[in-house]
């Protein structure tokens, strides 16, 4: 949490570097909104500062319907440092509670529900699932603001199960009817329009370069302005593509997808992909420290990231020891062989099943390889990869390098150094003097991608 006169300053000059770092409640009205707000600033003394938005619910405020905090870029800062608690946000904030109860969910995290309460309860003052409602509910009202879906579908696509559950969790968390911020602006059509914030500065021509050199045509596609593909969420089906706005500093997000149900978790791995919620301020007067530079060359690099981490850890394999040409040519043989009938269609990934049953006599590279392929995709068709990635170790073929790509991009794991990486090598022995690479924790994904982008 930043301190008093740190927020002070940056609510008074509606800094967008801090949008989402922390809210902002005023005592006089009961209304909590977010440092860009762009209403007249209250007095200091009438404000209390909140690390984040359930925080400010939980004393009593309830959501600016100007600002909009359901719409501030996320912020990993509050989560705290332990990993456990993370990655419990991480699947939580995915659906899980939608889908299972806590219990399983703890023995998924391999924790007893009773610490994961415990561990909520300190961090965030609150309860896994109340954390999981509020997210819910906050999702709704962006989906209210933002589209013209009709407020049935909106409480399916943000886990709700019953409409009158619905509404009476709105009410409850926001003193508010759904009805009373429905608005008629968004989407028309079939399809859902939202908006995705971010922090600047965002150097959206460098991750445009990254992705279209690794593009697969029918599964994704891009020009100078947008970045957009296919995906697979369970048993939905959908694309999306992402337009950037240079001047809001986010992106339009056009999105199509064939169940509701799963919106709220496709949402949130759009904002992974395209990395919005990192605190980029604090990471590149991080890393530019150790480069001894005032600001860095490419200020604002984002971590690319890969759908999943199934299509992350075949991406890795298949490029291991080859060109990114050669392996972006092999991605495609997956693909295309799993889309006979696609013709010059939008196409999708195939399913860890699918991998696994197939002899992959189509692929020209070593039977080893092949081997690995098989292996990793059978490993992953019984357990999520993102699980427990340390355990792919175990099978013939993958390696650390392999394991680091698919937690820095499949789960865009913010602190992975790909110190074997031979573009990294390269550039460490260019540069001016020694870098450490453990004084960028934990930021080391992104010594990694600027250690790639040294001019």
């Amino acid at each position: 949490m930043l301190d008093q006169e740190q927020c002070r300053q940056a609510r008074l000059s509606r800094d967008r570097r801090f949008d989402g770092l922390f809210f902002v409640g005023v005592k006089t009205t009961g209304i909590y909104c977010r440092p860009v707000c762009p209403v007249r600033p209250p007095l200091e003394k009438n404000v209390l500062y909140f690390p984040s938005a359930i925080a400010a619910a939980n004393a009593g405020f309830r959501p600016c319907l100007r600002c909009r905090p359901d719409s501030a870029p996320g912020s990993a800062a509050w989560q705290g440092t332990q990993t456990t608690l993370q990655r419990a946000l991480r699947l939580i904030n995915a659906g899980a509670l939608q889908e299972t109860d806590l219990p399983a969910l703890a023995g998924r995290l391999g924790v007893s529900d009773r610490y994961l309460r415990q561990l909520f309860e300190r961090e965030l003052g609150v309860s896994p699932k109340q954390y999981a409602l509020y997210q819910q509910s906050l999702f709704a009202k962006k989906l209210l603001h933002e589209t013209r879906l009709p407020i049935t579908d909106i409480a399916l696509a943000s886990g709700f199960h019953s409409l009158r559950r619905f509404n009476d969790c709105f009410r409850k968390q926001f003193q508010l009817e759904p009805r009373a911020v429905r608005k008629a602006n968004g989407e028309a059509g079939g399809g859902i329009q939202l908006f995705l914030a971010s922090r600047p500065p965002y150097h959206w021509p460098l991750l445009q370069r990254f992705l279209a050199a690794r593009l697969i045509p029918g599964l994704e596609w891009c020009d100078e302005h947008s970045y957009g593909r296919s995906f697979q969420m369970g048993n939905a089906r959908g694309h999306f593509t992402a337009q950037f706005d240079a001047g809001r500093c986010g992106f339009t997000i056009d999105l199509a997808l064939d169940d509701l149900q799963h919106l709220s978790q496709v949402v949130q791995n759009i904002r992974r992909v395209l990395d919005l919620d990192a605190d980029i301020a604090l990471i590149e007067t991080t890393i530019a420290a150790l480069f001894d530079l005032q600001q860095l060359p490419h200020s604002g690099l984002r971590l690319p990231g890969i759908w999943d981490p199934f299509e992350a850890g075949v991406r890795a394999i298949l490029g291991q020891q080859v060109s990114v040409a050669a392996a972006r040519n092999l991605v495609q043989q997956v693909v295309d062989a799993f889309n006979p009938d696609a013709a010059a269609g939008i196409r999708f990934f195939p399913a860890p099943e699918q991998l696994a049953a197939s002899n992959l006599d189509f692929l020209r590279m070593p039977a080893s390889r092949k081997a690995t392929l098989r292996a990793f995709a059978e490993r992953a068709a019984q357990q999520p990869v993102g699980d427990d990635p340390t355990a792919l170790l175990g099978i013939k073929g993958v390696g650390p390098w392999t394991v680091d790509y698919i937690r820095m991009r499949g789960l865009s794991d913010p602190d992975i150094f790909l110190a074997r990486d031979l573009g990294v090598q390269k550039a460490l022995a260019q540069c001016r003097h020694p870098i450490d690479p453990d004084a960028a924790a934990p930021w080391r994904s992104y010594l990694t991608f600027h250690l790639w982008n040294l001019p």
